[in-house]
């Protein structure tokens, strides 16, 4: 589990393609005390096992499953990586409950300054729009943020310069793909609705009765 604040910003040093189409990444995370071998480390969000750790560099691998719903198939070496560790019982969650499970890719549609910060605007895939809400959470790349407008498909984040400057999102550009991860809690209250009862007339669940 994960709190959606980004610790440090890593470098991919080198990838290797593993068995069954896997992706070994090496990353130099800066940290002055990494996660050990056995211990999960978000990278970009997505949740994963530290195989070796030597100083600051952690070695971990995607599987082609965590690849398919996720950018990390397109890494490469040199690129910048959000990192964060896993929380440990007593720390302070600054953001919001992330579990490192990607739910898919969002597309950045448009970047505009607003002052000192930055509005990104993203479109959400279409099976994902009722879990998002204004002034609820989203996950991208493992960073939360809170939705400040919807318009139509596309979710509005306001970017402010701390984050800019300790995430990869100064590094976004129009057109490119990030990981999503919509708020649990909605996803919960889904199952607990549809548990309940209140499905729609064609029994389906309470977020495939409201319109796209």
């Amino acid at each position: 589990m994960f709190s959606g604040i980004v610790e440090r910003i890593g470098r991919v040093e080198s990838i290797e393609r593993g068995p069954e189409g896997s992706l070994r990444l090496t990353i130099r995370s800066g940290f002055t005390m990494p996660p050990g071998a056995g211990a999960s480390i978000a990278v970009n969000g997505v949740c994963l096992t530290v195989e070796r750790a030597d100083g600051d560099i952690v070695r971990v691998t995607a599987v082609p499953q965590t690849l398919g719903h996720t950018t990390l198939g397109a890494l490469s070496p040199g690129k910048s990586v959000n990192l964060e560790r896993a929380l440990k019982v007593g720390d302070e969650i600054g953001g919001h409950w992330v579990q490192g499970h990607v739910d898919s890719t969002a597309r950045v549609a448009s970047i505009r300054s607003a002052g000192a910060d930055v509005l990104l605007a993203v479109t959400i895939p279409e099976p994902l729009r009722p879990y998002v809400a204004e002034k609820g959470s989203l996950a991208l790349d493992g960073v939360s943020l809170t939705v400040a407008a919807l318009e139509g498909p596309r979710a509005i984040l306001a970017i402010v310069p701390y984050t800019l400057e300790h995430t990869i999102a100064s590094e976004y550009v129009e057109g490119e793909d990030v990981n999503l991860e919509v708020d649990i809690l909605a996803r919960y209250l889904e199952r607990l609705a549809a548990a309940r009862g209140f499905l729609g007339a064609r029994g389906v669940s309470i977020a495939e009765t409201r319109p796209s």
